[in-house]
């Protein structure tokens, strides 16, 4: 939607066009390295790092090619490479490809240690491919590598410009010894910039570059930023940069690409009259989709009569009508955004139509208007309260894709003025379902009544939200014998890889998403979680809750814990022994782990037993109320993760009375 609908509201040949303005070069296009240089200097700090990038250069300039507004995109690297592994990431370098791209610069060469230079030409382009997307890459071969090494590479590419909002990481999972940024542009534009989590601020020079200005900004030793650590959002967390045009000083224009404006424009575009035809079409089609006194249930049968009957594909062409849409079962996105508005409309059901953008990827700051956060689409629907993603077919409402939510939105309605319908959009936060949506039920029986050697374990579990997720859908998009072997393979999560006896689920498939949980019961035999010693019988109960997670963090601890969504779990597991049998090592089922923040208990796991002559109950909860955990509780996080590993580890001890 962005991409195509946005570019036609605003044309950024317009905004930078002028009679004041001549077409020009870039200011880079000589730019090149040094040819003469042999041996690269690291700094006493690095030399014994893996893998450092020395400098790194990105150039920017917008300017007018003929009447078509063009950018320039320049990247001057300098890589380290100092360990093996190093020497494995960085054997390949790959060759950007975009239908909108030119490469006009792309050379590579290597300056090893000894002063000896490896430049690398065509006959070191290779082709790879993805048999899985089946996608093509093309890329630099890099052989001799060694440690000591430097990877030098320059990359020049025409674009088109990327004026509405554009954003760069200026820190890496390694560190940067030297970093420059320059964004050049006519000195009859203004751009707005924010820098992120301590990125300094950029200068203005207006003076070096006839009629051109440089927005640039420098940096020295950034740390690197490690990307392996579980449970964060590192994307977010890094120094980063973001800017877009703002002022036009020629044409007076000043806020472009502001909400407001994209808000009016969209809501008019996205509305369209409709003529009796189109309208007895929707009628027709609504009269298909079953109704219901409940909202929500009715958003449900309208939301899944859609996305069962009309295929969606973002790339195909815009149909001309409605009716075009119903017909050939297809739309791309702004198709499917008319269909659902019109449905709506003919059910009165209130909405908003939401942009946002993914939290793990571009931070959508409501100070900061960028079009870069438009990126992905939901509905929300007041009177309930609750989203939609009309795009993702394996969702009902109330459940969204977990990365758009806990997050702001662009929100536009429809609102009447003057008889006209206009639309008005404001920045609001994005609500994700809590732990009471994704709330797992385990409800485990434990019987050594028949044989003390071989116990028949019954696990019924039951997966709500998000959990259910993962599960339901699976059995409209795969063949039978596919299923069988998917649950086959989620059974041996939970039956220790033991060959099941039975195996029953419930509420599989599209129809239950967002209504009722996914239930799956298993039987199996015990015989491997007992081993024998004596008389006395070892039992490894721990493992019949399924494998768990474990949270290491061999270094410090650098990022906050953020996760996908709230969630809890409730655990029962119930022992029946044969007359004349007791149990030790009960004690070890007693556990409180918690998080607290603010006075409040936000994530736990809690545990304890309760023994009735012949049969013992054990039951444990665990849950996460928030997504966001400081980075000062993330030892008290990290015990409440690896409680449920300890308590997957626990080992019973079954004794005859008289022993």
């Amino acid at each position: 939607m962005k991409n195509k609908l946005l570019k036609k509201i605003l044309t950024f040949t317009a905004i930078l066009h002028s009679s004041l303005f001549f077409a020009q070069d870039y200011s880079f296009k000589n730019y090149d390295w040094k040819e003469k240089e042999t041996t690269v200097e690291i700094p006493e700090q690095y030399k014994n790092q893996n893998e450092v990038i020395l400098d790194r250069t990105i150039k920017i300039e917008v300017l007018l090619v003929g009447n078509v507004a063009k950018q320039y995109y320049l990247l001057h690297e300098k890589i380290y490479i100092n360990a093996d592994d190093a020497i494995e990431r960085n054997n390949k370098i790959y060759i950007p490809f975009n239908q909108n791209e030119t490469i006009l610069t792309n050379k590579v060469r290597v300056i090893l240690k000894n002063g000896k230079i490896i430049k690398l030409d065509k006959k070191d382009i290779k082709e790879e491919i993805d048999e899985e997307k089946g996608v093509k890459f093309n890329y630099f071969a890099i052989n001799g590598l060694e440690k000591g090494a430097v990877i030098e590479r320059i990359l020049v590419v025409e674009e088109g410009p990327e004026l509405d909002g554009k954003t760069f990481k200026m820190q890496d999972v390694h560190p940067i010894a030297n970093l420059n940024f320059e964004l050049i542009y006519p000195e009859h534009l203004i751009f707005k910039t924010k820098s992120y989590n301590g990125l300094v601020e950029p200068t203005i020079d207006s003076e070096k570059l006839d009629k051109k200005v440089i927005l640039a900004l420098s940096e020295k030793n950034i740390p690197a930023l490690d990307n392996d650590e579980k449970y964060s959002n590192w994307d977010v967390k890094l120094k980063i940069f973001r800017y877009k045009l703002d002022t036009n000083l020629i044409s007076g224009a000043k806020n472009l690409y502001n909400f407001k404006e994209f808000s009016t424009n969209f809501y008019e575009r996205i509305n369209p009259e409709l003529d009796k035809k189109q309208l007895k079409a929707i009628d027709d089609f609504c009269k298909l989709i079953p109704k219901s006194n409940d909202s929500q249930e009715q958003i449900w049968n309208i939301e899944n009569k859609i996305k069962k009957t009309i295929t969606y594909n973002r790339y195909i062409d815009s149909k001309e009508t409605l009716s075009d849409i119903i017909k050939t079962k297809q739309a791309n996105q702004g198709d499917i955004l008319k269909l659902y508005l019109a449905i709506f409309k003919n059910f009165q059901i209130e909405n908003n139509v939401v942009f946002t953008s993914s939290r793990y990827k571009i931070p959508f700051d409501k100070d900061f208007e960028s079009y870069e956060n438009l990126n992905d689409l939901l509905f929300y629907f007041p009177t309930i309260k609750k989203y939609l993603t009309p795009t993702e077919i394996e969702y009902r409402i109330p459940l969204i894709p977990a990365n758009l939510a806990d997050n702001n939105g662009l929100f536009i309605k429809g609102k009447m003025f003057a008889g006209v319908a206009m639309g008005i959009g404001e920045i609001n936060f994005i609500e994700i379902p809590g732990k009471e949506i994704t709330h797992d039920l385990m409800d485990i029986t434990v019987d050594f009544t028949k044989d003390i050697e071989n116990p028949t374990i019954t696990n019924k579990m039951t997966f709500g939200g998000y959990s259910a997720i993962n599960f339901q859908p699976l059995k409209d998009f795969a063949s039978a014998e596919e299923y069988k072997t998917i649950l086959k393979s989620v059974a041996e999560n939970y039956t220790v890889d033991t060959e099941y006896k039975t195996l029953r689920t419930e509420n599989d498939g599209t129809e239950f998403i967002g209504k009722k949980p996914f239930i799956m019961e298993v039987t199996f035999e015990g015989k491997d979680l007992i081993q024998k010693a004596g008389d006395t019988y070892l039992f490894s109960i721990g493992q019949t809750i399924g494998k768990q997670m474990e949270l290491y963090q061999e270094n410090k601890r650098t990022l906050p814990v953020e996760i996908d969504n709230p969630h809890s779990y409730l655990r029962k597991i119930k022992i029946l022994l044969p007359k004349g049998y007791s149990v030790k090592n009960l004690e070890k089922f007693v556990m409180d782990y918690k998080t607290q923040l603010n006075g409040k208990t936000e994530a736990a796991f809690t545990s304890n037993y309760n023994k009735n002559d012949t049969e013992i109950t054990i039951e444990n909860t665990e849950y996460y109320n928030i997504i966001n955990y400081p980075l000062e509780k993330f030892d008290e996080y990290k015990a409440v993760i690896n409680a449920a590993a300890d308590f997957n580890k626990i080992v019973i001890i079954l004794n005859k009375n008289n022993i």
